[in-house]
């Protein structure tokens, strides 16, 4: 029996996004809520960039298939949280690599969330036009 696991797994939080990624040893194909990367994120180069950059960062291109499921949040906030659970999965499977996801900012979870409403006011930091009479 070896003792290397077959995948390896990750985490990624953005906003109110959650992505489950699990790494593979494979030649680099993407499955995201069992659709393939260009079809999941459309036409939008940028944010396909943003999902390979732990890869790109840590020359491990093609080494791995990446399956995950993503939930919540809007398209942005989905390749964010993709890009957090691929650096993470990447530590868990070689530890050397730390610390250049982390000089990158990718280990980081980014907790920018929309501040809410508050009541009796328009919105969460606009007010209602004030009237002295």
């Amino acid at each position: 029996m070896s003792t290397t696991p077959l995948e390896y797994y990750g985490t990624g939080k953005r906003k109110t996004s959650i992505a489950r990624v699990h790494l593979r040893p494979g030649t680099g194909e993407y499955r995201l809520n069992d659709r393939p990367l260009d079809e999941y994120f459309g036409g939008t180069e940028a944010l396909k960039q943003i999902v390979k950059q732990p890869f790109a960062i840590t020359e491990t291109m093609d080494k791995f298939d990446v399956v995950a499921t993503i939930r919540g949040g809007g398209v942005s906030a989905q390749a964010g949280a993709m890009r957090h659970g691929i650096a993470r999965a990447l530590c868990e499977f070689n530890s050397e690599l730390r610390l250049r996801l982390k000089k990158a900012g990718f280990l980081r979870r980014d907790a920018r969330v929309k501040e809410r409403k508050k009541y009796g006011q328009k919105g969460a930091r606009a007010r209602f036009q004030f009237s002295k009479r």
